[in-house]
């Protein structure tokens, strides 16, 4: 019952922006932990940005000063917001919400691509 549905995703010049969403659907409360990983071709999954409830909002040391993660708890939508795009930022990306905190119940979004090229 419960969806990610990710968005935002396509081809854009080094430098340029893109904001993914990623909206849940079939869930009463939004989720405590809202994430976003990157996968490459020929790499491991990598954790990007995080953001636990009224507790934090971070993002890894190699995204940071140009990725930033937010949410709106009323839409229960996680946002990564993408800026000076690298073509190391080259990945498909996925979100992934836990609902509670301390909870084992997990949802991953479908993924996105995003494609930085000249």
């Amino acid at each position: 019952q419960v969806q990610l549905v990710e968005s935002g995703g396509g081809l854009v010049q080094p430098g340029g922006s893109l904001r993914l969403s990623c909206a849940a659907s079939g869930m009463i409360f939004s989720a405590d932990v809202m994430e976003w990983y990157r996968q490459a071709p020929g790499k491991q999954r990598e954790l990007v940005a995080r953001s636990i409830r009224d507790r934090s909002a971070t993002v890894v040391d190699s995204v940071k000063g140009r990725f930033t993660i937010s949410r709106d708890n009323t839409q229960n939508v996680a946002y990564l917001q993408m800026m000076s795009l690298k073509p190391e930022d080259t990945a498909v990306y996925y979100c992934y919400f836990r609902p509670n905190y301390r909870g084992t119940v997990e949802y991953w979004g479908q993924g996105t691509q995003v494609t930085v090229s000249a």
